[in-house]
């Protein structure tokens, strides 16, 4: 079996909802990209895609986190309107009509939505600075 990634906690993605995350991949020459995924859900079924609109490549969520559209029954492309089905990626509105989402194998395991059959970088290639120190933390009473 390939190795499995935890993404999130089932419990994390509603029922006709989506979530998007960011993860980092190597590009061909071994550097972190950032990689923006999501991850769908209708009832207990998760599905995984690359957050990219087929039409032009563009991220689906012009908002961050908005991939709906106003009813909550479809994904979204904030930029051209184009809709996806939330479990095959399907676009049936819009100029990729036609076309789908490029799909991400994901595996339920023990309560985690895991990302499988990718190979991720080791860092996130995200640029976002690690603190050297753990914060200081104060404690008041009311």
């Amino acid at each position: 079996m390939d190795e499995l990634f935890a993404i999130c906690s089932t419990y994390e993605v509603d029922d006709g909802g989506a979530r998007g995350f960011v993860l980092a991949r190597p590009d061909e020459t071994g550097t972190s990209k950032p990689w923006p995924i999501l991850v769908t859900r209708k009832a207990n079924n998760f599905y995984g895609f690359e957050n990219a609109c087929p039409h032009q490549g563009s991220r689906l969520d012009t908002v961050p986190g908005e991939f709906l559209d106003e009813d909550g029954n479809f994904i979204t492309c904030g930029k051209h309107h184009a809709q996806f089905d939330l479990d095959t990626g399907r676009c049936f509105i819009g100029p990729c009509q036609g076309k789908t989402l490029t799909p991400i194998k994901l595996v339920i395991d023990d309560g985690d939505v895991c990302l499988t059959g990718v190979e991720l970088a080791e860092e996130d290639g995200l640029d976002i600075a690690e603190p050297d120190e753990m914060p200081e933390v104060m404690i008041t009473g009311d």
